[in-house]
């Protein structure tokens, strides 16, 4: 009686533990309601975990303390031909945070390669029942200039994306919506804020971005932001014209970013009513190209990126973090030699050492018998 007791009671602790810190991991997260210590990485959709919620796209002002995301690893030179599949990582929860090791990572969906006009690339698939696809680089950039090289899809409501995004959500963005095969559209975002007035500017006078390859780039520097189509500039912010009259704060993307590929479905219902209509409607999935092919698409034969640190780091340096006089208005960014890896994959949801450790002493005792109070 005194084991089934034991038992009992063992069972409402360890049930008691992972009901609380599974609520924990699940928790929201944000600036000013940030994550608990046990689960103290904010991930970049805004959930509280650790492992893998530890590094791209963790936000360290919702998160714990500022060094609970591991440190971004920092921007190099570089040419990547995405049809070199062995440096891409087709499932993000696997990557450890080893920028040396893969170039990109899978986060969403499905690549497969392909051949456009005798140009070896990936295909970025969408469907029906598993959605888009999104493609991270394992590297952040810091200003620079980035070009990648792409085809679009061609249907209303299936957005293809090429943009940088940071922890703390500045958003560089060159988008594609729906079947405008004639434009792109440029954008840009400071700390995720929507602002009244969009900046959102439509580039017209493309040839046919379905049929035919181009190089869009963004130029991002720490005082202005430039959009290219095949080498032409479209559109130059500057810095100061971001600047919000009421507060004085200088809202111009300042942070070290990702870049990121994408396709994705705008067209469908749970996405609200005016970004159906952005996209061109809702996407049919009775288009001969989806009913042949199973899926939609877009092309990404290359990304290039130059970087231009606002500052020289020293040769051990090997990632960004955010300083400690970060704040939201101001965030500031240093050099480090931390490391950028995590040392295992996520703990068991709900389940602390000390609590598995107890649950594991009584079950041995029962077993044996031998646990008598």
């Amino acid at each position: 009686m005194k084991q089934i007791c034991l038992f009992s009671s063992a069972l409402a602790f360890l049930t008691s533990a992972v009901l609380v810190q599974a609520a924990q991991q699940g928790a929201t997260c944000n600036s000013t309601n940030p994550c608990s210590s046990l689960y103290p990485c904010c991930s970049e959709y805004g959930f509280c975990g650790d492992g893998y919620y530890c590094l791209g796209g963790c936000n360290p002002l919702a998160s714990n303390t500022l060094n609970s995301c591991k440190s971004s690893p920092m921007c190099e030179n570089a040419n990547y031909t995405l049809s070199d599949t062995s440096r891409i990582l087709s499932n993000y929860t696997y990557f450890n945070g080893n920028a040396s090791e893969y170039d990109w990572v899978v986060e969403q969906g499905s690549i497969i390669n392909t051949t456009s006009n005798g140009e070896a690339a990936i295909a970025v698939l969408l469907t029906e029942t598993g959605g888009g696809t999104l493609l991270s680089s394992t590297r952040y950039v810091h200003y620079g200039q980035i070009t990648a090289r792409l085809k679009t899809g061609r249907w209303a409501g299936v957005v293809t994306a090429f943009i940088t995004m940071s922890n703390i959500k500045d958003e560089i963005d060159w988008e594609f919506p729906g079947n405008q095969t004639t434009t792109g559209q440029t954008n840009y975002f400071w700390q995720g804020v929507i602002p009244a007035q969009t900046a959102g500017v439509i580039e017209t006078g493309l040839t046919d971005t379905y049929s035919n390859w181009h190089d869009f780039t963004v130029d991002w520097q720490p005082d202005s932001l430039t959009f290219s189509v095949d080498g032409n500039v479209t559109r130059t912010i500057t810095a100061v014209q971001t600047t919000n009259n009421t507060t004085g704060v200088v809202q111009f993307p300042n942070t070290p970013s990702r870049i990121q590929l994408s396709i994705w479905p705008a067209g469908i219902s749970t996405e609200p009513q005016g970004t159906v209509q952005w996209a061109g409607g809702m996407i049919n999935w009775n288009d001969p190209d989806y009913v042949s092919a199973g899926h939609f698409y877009a092309l990404f034969q290359s990304v290039s990126v130059q970087c231009n640190d606002p500052a020289t780091p020293s040769a051990s340096d090997t990632s960004y973090v955010y300083s400690t006089n970060s704040s939201l208005d101001t965030p500031s960014i240093a050099f480090s030699n931390a490391s950028t890896m995590i040392n295992s994959a996520p703990a068991l949801i709900g389940v602390s050492a000390s609590a598995m450790s107890m649950w594991l002493g009584v079950s041995v005792a029962l077993a044996l018998g031998g646990l008598v109070l």
